[in-house]
């Protein structure tokens, strides 16, 4: 411990004891330590837009043509990332209290982001995107 000496107008000496910081080592890592925790999110995350889009395809009256392939991998790509993005904010980083509501509320605006972002990359590249 170090003592700290204040010096007062009336030449009053003040101290007190500061304790040294010790890092606190019960905080999670950035990334789960076993990256397999991750694989249910991405898959989770990636269900549901690919299932929206096979149902598009599938009730589509036209046959399925070559440039259908890039929405079906691009679109599910940016929900597998928001799918992790909202398991490590609402599960790992801000597991508990008021954090984790504002976190979970967060992630899944974030996950439509993601969604709509990779659903503008895919038609881009295919030229359906006007």
């Amino acid at each position: 411990t170090k003592k700290i000496y204040l010096f007062t107008l009336k030449y009053k000496v003040l101290s007190f004891k500061i304790k040294p910081k010790i890092m606190n080592t019960n905080q999670a890592p950035f990334l789960p330590s076993n990256l397999k925790d991750l694989l249910l999110p991405a898959v989770l995350g990636a269900s549901l837009p690919l299932a929206w889009l096979a149902f598009i395809i599938l009730t589509k009256e036209d046959l399925f043509e070559s440039w259908m392939y890039y929405p079906l991998v691009i679109i599910p790509s940016g929900g597998a990332g928001g799918g992790i993005f909202f398991y490590l904010m609402g599960f790992h980083w801000f597991p508990e209290g008021n954090k984790k509501l504002i976190a979970v509320i967060f992630s899944i605006i974030f996950y439509f982001f993601s969604l709509w972002i990779s659903a503008v990359t895919a038609f881009a590249i295919t030229g359906h995107w006007n």
